[in-house]
């Protein structure tokens, strides 16, 4: 393993829910990356976030540690679960929830569509 897969692997495992994301939670820098935001605060589950901007290392490694092209980045329980589009899929028919659920994942309301 390289030393950058090493570094995001120490990441992801470092919480239940992870977000690879352009920007901070306070502050996207993409739209995408606004829309993941809002699911998980939508879900109210704690999740680590890691802007990309700001380590141009981990900005490339995530995409071939993933091997998906794309940011954002979701993993939940050190699982990738996809990008925007998959996340935001997952969550309007419910399916996000009942995983966070199913991993014992704490939150703070029930989710809705």
């Amino acid at each position: 393993m390289t030393d950058i897969n090493a570094r995001i692997k120490s990441e992801i495992d470092s919480a239940d829910i992870v977000l690879f994301l352009k920007g901070t939670p306070q502050a996207p820098q993409c739209g995408f990356s606004m829309q993941v935001v809002q699911i998980l605060e939508h879900v109210g589950a704690p999740y680590k976030a890691i802007n990309v901007l700001a380590d141009n290392e981990i900005r490339e490694g995530i995409k071939g540690f993933s091997n998906w092209p794309t940011i954002p980045q979701l993993y939940i329980k050190s699982e990738f679960i996809g990008g925007c589009d998959i996340t935001r899929e997952m969550f309007q028919s419910g399916e996000l929830a009942a995983l966070l659920d199913k991993e014992g994942v704490p939150r703070k309301q029930a989710a809705k569509a």
